[in-house]
C-alpha cells in the first residue's frame, strides 16, 4: 500500500483482506537485490485475476512499495483516496503529453517509484507484449525489473533488472533468459523491437 499519507479505514480494511487471501495461497516471496529505487516492474505473466492479489502480497512480504497506472477518472470523488492508497497513479489520456511523458514526469518528481506494468496488457494473449513498458522506462531513464509469479512453484517477486539503452531486442536478453528459466512465455523481442521502431518512425 502507498504511504504518501495515512490510508483511509476502507483502504486498510481492503488491503488487509487481500493480504489474507494471498497468505492462504501459500506463496514464497523472492528477490534479486539490490532493488532499484526507480524502475518499471514487469508483472508477468498476466493470466488470472489472482495476479494482482498475489503480486500485492509478494511485494508486501519483500517490503517493497509499488504503484500502478489507472485512468484519471477513477481518482475522482470518493474513489480517489482509495485508488491512491492502493498505489494508483492517474493517467489522463486526453492530455497533450502522452502516457510515456506523464510517467516520465512522475519519475522525475519522485525519489522512489516502482511502477508495475503488465506487459501483455490483457489476459487474452499470453506472451503478446506491448511496447509501453519499454518506452516508459527508456524515456524516464530508469531500470526495468523482471517481476514474476510462478504458480507451479508458488513463488514470485522480483527478478533481475536491466537498464534500457534504446535497443529493445538486445536489452531484453536478460529478461528473456530469466523468464525462460521460469517457463514464462515471452514475445519475439525482434518483432517487438520492430514495432517500437515503427512507432518511432510514425512520430518523426
Amino acid at each position: 500500500m502507498a504511504h504518501d499519507r495515512k490510508p483511509t479505514l476502507l483502504s486498510r480494511a481492503v488491503y488487509a483482506s487481500l493480504l489474507g487471501l494471498y497468505r492462504r495461497r501459500g506463496w514464497t516471496a523472492v528477490a534479486h537485490r539490490p532493488i532499484p529505487k526507480k524502475a518499471v516492474v514487469l508483472a508477468a505473466p498476466h493470466t488470472s485475476n489472482w495476479d494482482f492479489i498475489d503480486f500485492l502480497g509478494l511485494t508486501h512480504d519483500l517490503d517493497v512499495r509499488t504503484r500502478f497506472m489507472a485512468k484519471h477518472t477513477l481518482f475522482k470523488g470518493a474513489m480517489g483516496p482509495f485508488m491512491r492508497d492502493m498505489g494508483g497513479i492517474p493517467v489522463d489520456r486526453s492530455r497533450s503529453a502522452g502516457m510515456v511523458e506523464q510517467m516520465a514526469e512522475e519519475f522525475r518528481k519522485r525519489d522512489e517509484l516502482l511502477l508495475v506494468i503488465a506487459p501483455e496488457g490483457t489476459r487474452s494473449a499470453p506472451g503478446d507484449w506491448k511496447t509501453g513498458f519499454y518506452r516508459i522506462a527508456h524515456g524516464a531513464g530508469v531500470h526495468i525489473v523482471c517481476g514474476f509469479v510462478d504458480p507451479d512453484k508458488r513463488e514470485g517477486g522480483l527478478g533481475p533488472s536491466l537498464m534500457p539503452t534504446g535497443d529493445l531486442e538486445a536489452d531484453m536478453e536478460t529478461a528473456k533468459a530469466f523468464y525462460s528459466s521460469r517457463n514464462i512465455v515471452t514475445p519475439d523481442f525482434a518483432a517487438l523491437a520492430a514495432k517500437l521502431e515503427e512507432r518511432r518512425g510514425e512520430r518523426q
